[in-house]
């Protein structure tokens, strides 16, 4: 049984515990109003960046001249999957379930006798990765230094895996990431970036305004299709930022709850040492006295 000395040291450990999570839950909350609204405003012109792709696509159809970052190579032989987590931890399984999500892909792809290449964004992920698939790794992209995601980070990653497409090195690339919905559901997303590939047009939906193009749809393809890949890339990295910092938030608020859980159970079971070592005391100084 621990001494009164051992329970109040670990009380006020406890405490001091709870004084941590309690402002990590308050900073990441703070974080998450920004990154939450950064989020929503970047998703309407993504969803309008793509319909206008898509629309486009759809014109061109597989015609010979498509580019190849619509067309693809040919192949589905090699694919690289782009793993976006965290560079940080406690937040839950935010890090971990992005992962599973990508090693779930990967050997799926190894039992189908492809070849799979792995990119990492964000320090948690590689570490994650590492054990089991780092034979795989070709690259990773470090944001330890990025205080605020910005459009240039994206542009550098997709810069980077768009070399890679442009010398061979990959037919199929698909990224991993956490897509926002609220402060207690992050929803682990695999998304298909080259070739590229569009959502179809739901069934009754009225047809869209019919365009001619100057020039022609190929030549815009060529020039947009790389900007795609960029703003999808910044997309995922908004909606991890959000995702982030509402796990990270309901993780410390649940730390800070079981903190104060413990506290309650420590100080009671002080309490009741306490009043035991009174006991014996009072005890001992009476049978003394009757011992007189």
């Amino acid at each position: 049984m621990p001494s009164l000395k051992d329970l109040k040291n670990r009380i006020e450990s406890v405490k001091s515990t709870r004084k941590i999570t309690k402002a990590m839950q308050m900073v990441a909350a703070a974080k998450l109003r920004r990154a939450q609204e950064a989020a929503e405003m970047s998703r309407p012109y993504a969803e309008r960046f793509n319909a206008v792709l898509g629309a486009l696509a759809a014109s061109v159809g597989d015609s010979d001249t498509a580019p190849r970052l619509l067309a693809g190579t040919g192949s589905d032989q090699t694919h690289l999957l782009i793993v976006m987590t965290a560079e940080r931890g406690l937040c839950g399984g935010f890090n971990a379930n992005i992962a599973k999500l990508a090693k779930q892909h990967a050997d799926r792809l190894k039992s189908d006798g492809k070849t799979v290449k792995i990119v990492t964004v964000g320090k948690k992920g590689r570490d994650n990765m590492r054990r089991g698939y780092g034979d795989l790794f070709i690259d990773h992209v470090d944001l330890t230094e990025v205080k605020s995601v910005g459009y240039a980070n994206a542009q550098e990653i997709a810069k980077n895996v768009l070399d890679r497409f442009d010398a061979g090195e990959f037919d199929v690339a698909t990224i991993f990431y956490s897509k926002f919905e609220n402060v207690v559901s992050q929803k682990p997303t695999a998304q298909q970036i080259i070739p590229a590939s569009f959502d179809a047009p739901e069934e009754g939906a009225e047809p869209s305004t019919v365009y001619d193009y100057e020039p022609s749809e190929e030549a815009i393809l060529a020039d947009l299709l790389p900007r795609g890949v960029a703003t999808q890339i910044f997309a995922a990295l908004l909606e991890n930022g959000a995702s982030e910092q509402g796990a990270r938030m309901s993780a410390m608020d649940n730390a800070t709850r079981n903190a104060g859980e413990m506290i309650d159970k420590l100080t009671i079971e002080y309490n009741r040492s306490r009043q035991a070592v009174i006991t014996n005391e009072l005890i001992e100084i009476i049978s003394g006295a009757e011992a007189l």
